[in-house]
């Protein structure tokens, strides 16, 4: 094929693509392959990638398994698009998915394929949940991101991303997040104690939207008890509790799902990112059977019908869901990653803390500035990261699952001398 030998004229890019485009500033240069936790650029440099599509490539690029089958059912000429219609492999996923996640965990949920992205499948979760409580208000988080979409976009925290919008955001209250006021103050509480006081202005919420682990909001985590007591608040209240677990599920935060340790039972889960097992766009909103109110037709997508992603993902769960030794080598890995970012983050008088959980975890540097110099130097070097946070502060580390120990390691040292690196250059313009 052409585009295999031939040399893109960079400049394209920048003649005819919008200036929207972000990551490709941090990353300047044409990528040719992937393959596992390596992409290599058209000069033939190699990078490793801790990046993974910023969590949608969990299993790696190209996993080998996940692409013969996909490569089969196209070779057979197996249906690529069909709409909701029924096909053979929507039937297999969804009987897989059935087999190796739901019924294991003792889970009943109906599937909704929204469309390819995770804000359809958050667009849908709220649209439900008014029309399931007859309520308009949502509650969301501090710190929460769910989407560019207005419905998705309203419950997202930060105004960088909220000022692109163009028109007001509303329907959304946003309260804080657990340890927002630090370790002292129960959010919880604060929550329930302005919901029940019919004079605190906060109007009673069809649902209350939550992220585990906020991913872009900059690796914080709520404990199970304070998940726990908002899954109690959202009862008690009469609101839908909705978990989105488009970053921090698919194993990458432990469990197939992130809130399984925390004990709860969400009203609807929206998930997409890794879903599909390769990169393939595919999203869900899982939605427990006594909500689904849907009437035929009433919310839809021209691409919920993605049957190459149906393929891969089924694949997916087989390979690696029938047992727990995908879940235990994961956890595994964590340890090793959390254990030598806090040596790193130690080691360094320009880093605060670590943050996060399990194989989504990273380091708050003292200031995004901070944070992007130890990415470009990282980068320049041959790995590929990048920050999160309000301020982009946290230098966010997410390798694929499947990372083989030696890439793990080799990454993390190119992090470790990077942010030496940066700490001893700044350390000389302070002299």
């Amino acid at each position: 094929m052409a585009y295999e030998h031939a040399s893109v004229p960079t400049d394209i890019f920048e003649r005819r693509e919008s200036r929207v485009r972000s990551y490709c500033r941090s990353f300047p240069c044409v990528f040719q392959s992937a393959s596992g936790s390596h992409m290599v650029a058209e000069d033939g440099t190699r990078y490793l990638d801790f990046l993974s599509g910023c969590s949608t490539l969990n299993y790696g690029h190209n996993p080998a398994e996940l692409k013969q089958a996909l490569i089969e059912y196209i070779s057979a000429d197996g249906v690529a698009h069909g709409l909701d219609m029924h096909t053979r492999a929507k039937a297999h996923f969804l009987e897989t998915f059935e087999r190796r996640i739901l019924k294991p965990r003792g889970m009943n949920y109906r599937t909704m394929f929204t469309g390819p992205t995770g804000a359809n499948a958050v667009e849908a979760a709220l649209k439900l949940a008014r029309k399931v409580t007859g309520r308009t208000n949502v509650i969301a988080f501090t710190n929460g991101f769910h989407g560019m979409t207005l419905g998705a976009l309203a419950t997202t925290g930060n105004s960088g991303k909220r000022g692109g919008a163009g028109i007001p955001l509303s329907g959304v209250s946003h309260e804080a997040y657990d340890g927002y006021f630090g370790p002292d103050t129960d959010t919880a509480d604060q929550l329930d104690q302005r919901l029940s006081d019919s004079s605190s202005g906060l109007d009673k919420p069809a649902a209350i939207l939550v992220e585990t682990v906020q991913g872009e909001g900059g690796l914080n985590v709520a404990s199970n008890a304070w998940l726990r007591r908002i899954e109690q608040i959202a009862r008690k209240h009469g609101a839908l509790l909705i978990i989105d677990d488009i970053q921090a599920g698919i194993g990458r935060t432990g469990g197939f799902f992130s809130f399984e340790r925390a004990g709860i039972q969400p009203d609807i889960v929206t998930l997409a990112k890794s879903l599909s097992g390769m990169g393939l766009p595919m999203a869900l909103t899982l939605i427990r059977p006594e909500h689904d109110r849907w009437k035929p037709g009433e919310h839809n997508g021209t691409f919920r019908g993605n049957n190459h992603a149906f393929v891969t993902a089924a694949k997916a769960l087989d390979l690696y869901w029938a047992d727990d030794a995908f879940e235990k080598d994961v956890a595994r890995k964590s340890g090793i990653l959390r254990a030598r970012l806090k040596k790193i983050a130690d080691a360094s008088p320009l880093a605060n803390r670590i943050k996060g959980r399990g194989m989504m975890s990273g380091i708050e540097m003292e200031s995004g500035e901070i944070a992007a110099e130890v990415c470009a130097q990282c980068f320049d070097n041959g790995l590929i990261i990048e920050t999160s946070g309000s301020d982009d502060e946290v230098v966010k580390v997410l390798a694929p699952l499947t990372i083989r120990d030696a890439d793990l390691e080799a990454g993390l040292k190119i992090l470790e001398t990077a942010v030496r690196t940066v700490s001893a250059r700044r350390s000389q313009s302070a002299a």
